[in-house]
């Protein structure tokens, strides 16, 4: 089938990745579901897939254009559902780590009660190994674990109504960051986070300079200094527990349907 200009990423305003320009992390997410097929976001005619792992997006895995980088980045090329839904007991905070892409990106963080919109990537195998890499769940030293989101814990609702048995979800190692008074920090937009980090900390101005374009242009592709960048929001006393650390135990020490690769059964 043939689909019009109108559904490219170009004409739909997601052509553009964080990846390519830091300042706009997390990325344009999309207005409503969509199958990404290459550079375009097409209609989709389901919203659940028994074949493949649902995972929630907080981030810029949400953003098409990213996960297409991401994708061709490891050679998968499958078309990758993107579903809104409706999640309660999660909320998007701040990674208490600096990435080498250039920016500070988004982590959850439990907030129960709290129901907000977030979209369901369903992947399969070799869609999962890429997105996992990504994040360095396969690495000692990578920044986040994924973990599977028990419904009772966390519901996740989708447009039809139906509830999933669980969910997937990205965990960082380091925690979050707190807004002062211990709370985890909600993740507002790139621009606004650094400008406040930046005014916080004469530290962090030292190493990354005193404006968030000059923090992106320091920070991208220098490994060495986003480290110290990180071990900073620790020495500030900036970080905090995501209060998800319960599942990464839980799943570690052998629960079933998880284990070392945190593969659940399909659903």
């Amino acid at each position: 089938m043939t689909y019009p200009d109108h559904r490219a990423l170009t004409a739909l305003g997601l052509a553009e990745a964080p990846r390519d320009r830091p300042l706009t992390y997390p990325g344009a997410w999309p207005e409503e579901s969509g199958l990404l097929d290459g550079d375009r976001l097409l209609p989709l005619t389901r919203l659940t897939f028994e074949d493949r792992v649902p995972v929630l997006a907080v981030g810029s895995n949400a953003c098409p254009a990213q996960l297409r980088h991401k994708m061709r980045e490891y050679g998968v090329t499958a078309p990758i559902p993107l579903v809104k839904a409706k999640v309660t007991g999660i909320e998007i905070g701040v990674s208490a780590h600096i990435t080498g892409l250039g920016y500070v990106s988004a982590s959850p963080f439990r907030a129960p009660g709290l129901t907000r919109e977030l979209f369901l990537t369903w992947l399969n195998p070799a869609q999962l190994d890429a997105i996992d890499r990504s994040e360095g769940v396969t690495a000692p030293s990578g920044a986040y674990d994924r973990v599977l989101l028990p419904a009772r814990d966390v519901p996740v609702e989708l447009e039809s109504g139906e509830l999933l048995d669980g969910a997937h979800l990205y965990v960082n190692r380091r925690g979050v960051l707190h807004n002062g008074s211990g709370t985890p920090r909600r993740h507002l937009g790139e621009h606004a986070l650094l400008t406040e980090l930046l005014a916080e900390s004469p530290r962090l101005r030292e190493l990354f300079g005193s404006t968030p374009e000059e923090f992106c242009f320091r920070a991208r592709g220098d490994q060495a200094l986003c480290m110290r960048g990180t071990r900073l929001f620790a020495e500030e006393g900036w970080t905090t527990a995501s209060g998800l650390e319960k599942y990464v135990r839980s799943q570690h020490s052998g629960s079933p349907g998880t284990g070392s690769s945190l593969s659940p059964p399909l659903m």
